[in-house]
């Protein structure tokens, strides 16, 4: 999929192919495009998940995503070991062993989210010297121009970014807006994608919504 072939789709539908005098430049098309891409990923973080590492901050229980991370997913595994990460609530290791944040510095046994910072995340003991994390995280997809193809997404969500820009373009407050339009095609976009604002949370996580269950520390 690639921005130049979505935005055919849009002028189509928005009947703006006159491109002696088309009422939006590609210029501005190229960044109502980009700004579609950053919506959806709001609404759906799992349809960017990326594998990759994570350095740790030596002698810290709290560690941080990649730069480029909407919100972290998933911690696999230590990278020189290949040994996986156990998921466990910060509440039940409170509770269970108070001082666990003061404890020696050890390979990661497990790894908690941060509920107030999605992009933060705990892992116990405290990280050693040289500590590297197989982690997956929903990466912010970048700026791109027309001809680059675009990461992660695949390409069956190529109508929903159409919809996406539709609804955008149609939201402008002037003549040639539509706005029942516009309304049908954000009804459109956020069926496709099966969420809601309410659900983000819950996209990328196992529980799905479900009651979480408190898993016990290793």
């Amino acid at each position: 999929m690639i921005l130049d072939d979505v935005i055919v789709d849009v002028r189509r539908i928005i009947q703006d192919e006159d491109s002696v005098s088309f009422r939006y430049s590609n210029t501005f098309m190229l960044g109502i495009g980009n700004q579609a891409l950053k919506r959806i990923q709001l609404l759906r973080p799992d349809l960017f998940a990326y594998v990759g590492t994570v350095t740790c901050v030596q002698g810290e229980v709290i560690q941080s995503a990649p730069t480029d991370s909407l919100r972290i997913i998933e911690c696999y595994s230590i990278v020189s070991s290949g040994v996986s990460l156990v998921e466990a609530s910060r509440e039940v290791l409170d509770q269970t062993l108070p001082a666990w944040p003061n404890d020696a510095q050890g390979a990661a046994v497990n790894w908690m989210r941060s509920v107030r910072n999605p992009n933060k995340f705990f892992i116990y003991p405290q990280a050693p010297s040289g500590q590297v994390l197989t982690v997956e995280y929903s990466q912010c997809p970048p700026t791109y121009n027309g001809t680059t193809a675009i990461a992660l997404l695949a390409d069956a969500y190529f109508p929903v970014v159409v919809d996406v820009m539709v609804f955008l373009l149609e939201s402008v407050d002037n003549e040639s807006v539509t706005s029942g339009r516009a309304k049908l095609y954000k009804e459109s976009y956020e069926n496709m994608l099966g969420v809601s604002r309410g659900s983000i949370p819950v996209t990328d996580t196992e529980d799905a919504g479900l009651n979480p269950i408190k898993v016990e520390v290793v």
